[in-house]
This record gives C-alpha cells, structure tokens and sequence, in this order.
C-alpha cells in the first residue's frame, strides 16, 4: 500500500508500461492499440504517487479532476469509488483516459517527472473507467432536484457533452443537438476506432442519458432549426454552442482538386462514420488505398490517426509529411512513435508546392521543397523556409491534407446578432462563454480554434457554471 512506502521507496519504482498490440499484428487491424493496464499494473503505478499536500497534476488538469484523492482509492482496490471521483468533473473518463494528451497536462505538472518519470494518470484514469464499464458498477454524481429550467446544447463533441453532464446533475433539463446521425462529434467521426472505439463514446453518452440528458441526431441547428427558434417557440432558457471547427484547411497549392486528394476532415469522417474500418461488411467510401503509395501532410495528432489509417486500409506505403522537423511535431509524443513503430515514413522538413496528375485528373505524384528552420515564429516553433533549388517529386496515389481546421459557419451566418472574431469563429467572453447574445453561450473549437479534447471539455464546464448562475439570477 502506498502509505507504507517512503518516498525513496516510490521514486524507485518504475512507470508501468502500458501493455499494447504489436506493431505488425495492429498496423493492418482498427482493433485498439493499447490494451488497458490489469489490477496488478495499475496497483503498481498507483504506488507511485507522492499524494502531494499541493498536487500540482491537478492544477494542470483543464475539468479540475481530483488526481491525488482517485489515485488513493484506485491504492485501496475502491475502483467504483476512484471513477466516481473522476466523474465528479469529468464525464467522460473511458475517452480522457485514452486521448488527453496527459504529457502536456496533468502529467506534465507531475513532481515525479522532475527527476524521474510522471505518474502515470491517464493509464490510472482508463483502467478504473474501463472497471467501471465492465462490472456495470458506474460511479455517476447525484443529480439535483428539477430547476424547471431547459437548456439547449448544439454539438455533441467533448464541449457539448462536458456542459451538459455538469448541466444535467444540476437539475436543469438538457437537451443535446447533434448534426450527424451518430452522437460524439468529433470523438467519432475524428478519431479512429484503433485509438477510441466507438463502443466507448456509445457508453459514455448511455451514462450521460441515465443522468437525464436528451440527446436529438440529425438536427443541423441553422437548417432544421436557428438558434433564436430554440429561445423562442421551442422554450429553452439558454443554449450553449459547441459546434467546433469543423471547416477543413487546404495548402493553396496547385493540384489540391485531383481525384485522390482529401481533406483529413473527409478523410477520416469516411473512414470513422461511414465504416470504412469494417470492409468485410461494408464498401470503402473512400478511394481505393489498397496497395497504394498515401502522402499526409501535416504533423499533428490528426495526420498521426490519418496515415495509420491508411495503412489499416491497406496501403503499400505510408509516409507523414511536415515542414519542420520531428521534434517540432505537436502530435503526442505516442502517436508518433506508434506510427513509426508501424511502419509510416516521417518525411520532415519537406513541403508540398505542388499535386501532380495524369492527363484523366488522378494524383500521380507531390512536388516537394526542402525546408530549413528560420527563427521562432508566432508559435514559437522555428519557422520553416524553403531551400533554394531543393524541390523534388515523390509519386503518390492518395494525399490526405491535414493542416488544421476553421470555424463551421453555420451557426454564425443564421444569428446576425452572435458576434464573431476576424476568423468568424464566435466571439465569448473568456470568463463565462457569454455571446453577445443574450442566453446564448458558447465554447470549445468554435471559439478558440482546433484544440484538444480536454481543452474542450474544460470550455464546456466553465460554460456550464455560467449558465447555471445565468438561469438562476436572469441577469446578463
């Protein structure tokens, strides 16, 4: 047990890995990659934990989650009660637990990754979640007496789903608007099922509903319904909207409207919502990858889920490209690794100028220059410039452009009176989400631009609390 370990006796024990497929057995199955630390493991880890008097991994946590106390009962074999201290800030473990990047938060504000290796949280959160899961045993907050108050949530991505978890236990009636005809957002038609499941999203959003909160699929709130018709004939007394930044980016080079060139928005959205990860019971909706040489262009965490994606469907070849170097890649350190351990080409400090193609319009081939890294940019990565005389050509069949996102439109063309920032994403205030709208809150990707999912979802709690105090003063 932990409290019988000195802290020399802690530092000593090593960060238990997480067991996973390997490499050549997952490259070509979506079957999950990391396999879930067992009981052992995770007892292990746990015993690690210095349960710090002021914990900083909880300070670098965007849902506040209480590290140090879930940590202490995953020690005492409590599972239930570790999730349900989870749950009291975070809705949705099972998917934190696999897609937080956890270096770059909690586990980078760890005090044992100063001289040693950070606690391993998010491995801890998963397992209990999965626990959870598996015995049936959740661990939800209770849920406090009706307020007569109804609240619209428009997306049902980690934004939206984070406000009205904390929405709903507060006794307000919540109701979640979804576009597509799958609930998640872009934790099911972004991320692949080799790194979340959709099962997982599917018993996180079941969990929500046993909170009361009513889930819509298939409203595109601009079409089927405009926001002010939600505060008006259809009776809702606030609404929060997470629709995310959903608009893909393009290079704005020539070539970009070959046959064989996607956006990593379409791309991925085939592959996760139309199933593209299941070929034996359902056609490839996208163009034929099989035995086929596939480019990415990009380096962040959706160009990683992009090109193991192809090689999933069968690609003879997998390459990344990005215009600085690895170490400037702002994917999670395990995403790239996994995607080199799987055999994908990381061609760095290249650049497309140019797609190629055959005289019927089909992708042959990307023009590529060569890059060197100039001083730090707005970023404060090193900016990259083309080398002189460097370009070269790399034949292709398939590209897949990943190079972020902007903000969808929709919501913001069909309420004239929601102002919008330069980039005509929805301006908030950075304290309370409010619009300049009144009733009308909003946050996540929408308003800051493509981010993480705890980002989000953090956005989505500090809505919520808002909206809570909103619908019981009336004041805005």
């Amino acid at each position: 047990m932990n409290e019988r370990l000195s802290n020399k006796e802690r530092v000593r024990i090593p960060r238990q890995a997480m067991p996973e497929r390997e490499p050549e057995q997952r490259a070509r199955t979506f079957e999950e990659v990391n396999l879930g630390l067992e009981a052992a493991l995770a007892a292990r880890e746990a015993q690690r934990c210095l349960a710090c008097v002021d914990p900083k991994c909880a300070g670098g946590c965007p849902v506040g989650v209480k590290i140090r106390e879930f940590v202490a009962l995953v020690l005492e074999g409590d599972y239930r009660g570790a999730a349900a201290k989870i749950r009291e800030d975070n809705v949705l473990p099972a998917v934190t637990g696999r897609v937080c990047p956890q270096e770059n938060q909690c586990e980078g504000a760890c005090v044992l990754g100063k001289r040693f290796t950070a606690l391993a949280i998010g491995n801890l959160e998963r397992f209990v979640a999965d626990y959870e899961q598996r015995t049936g045993e959740i661990g939800l907050p209770p849920v406090a007496a009706p307020s007569g108050k109804r609240v619209a949530v428009v997306g049902s991505g980690p934004a939206g789903l984070s406000c009205a978890g904390d929405l709903a236990v507060r006794g307000h009636a919540v109701t979640v608007f979804e576009a597509l005809h799958e609930l998640g957002g872009v934790l099911v038609y972004g991320i692949p099922q080799f790194r979340l499941p959709k099962e997982i999203v599917r018993q996180e959003i079941a969990n929500m509903r046993r909170l009361g909160v009513d889930f819509q699929t298939n409203v595109v709130i601009g079409k089927t319904v405009t926001v002010d018709e939600l505060l008006g004939e259809e009776g809702f007394d606030a609404a929060f909207i997470a629709t995310g930044a959903g608009s893909p980016k393009f290079l704005g080079v020539p070539g970009e409207h070959l046959a064989g060139v996607y956006s990593a928005n379409e791309f991925l959205t085939r592959v996760n919502l139309m199933k593209a990860y299941d070929a034996e019971h359902y056609d490839e909706p996208v163009y034929d990858c099989r035995d086929r040489v596939v480019a990415v262009v990009g380096g962040g965490n959706t160009a990683m889920d992009a090109v193991r994606c192809v090689l999933r469907l069968g690609a003879r070849e997998a390459a990344i490209i990005y215009r600085r170097s690895e170490a400037e890649m702002p994917a999670r350190r395990e995403e790239v690794q996994h995607a080199k351990d799987e055999g994908v080409r990381l061609l760095t400090l290249c650049n497309p100028v140019a797609f190629l193609g055959s005289d019927g319009g089909l992708l042959t081939a990307v023009r590529l220059a060569r890059m060197t890294l100039g001083p730090p940019d707005a970023s404060g990565r090193r900016r990259p410039e083309a080398v002189s005389g460097s370009e070269w050509e790399l034949p292709i069949d398939v590209a897949v452009i990943a190079a972020g996102a902007g903000a969808n439109p929709l919501v913001q063309s069909t309420t004239p009176d929601m102002g919008t920032d330069p980039r005509g994403y929805i301006a908030a205030d950075p304290q309370t989400l409010k619009t300049t709208k009144r009733g009308v809150f909003a946050g996540g990707d929408i308003v800051s631009g493509a981010a993480t999912v705890i980002l989000a979802m953090g956005a989505g709690r500090k809505a919520a609390q808002a909206i809570d105090a909103y619908l019981a003063s009336g004041s805005w």
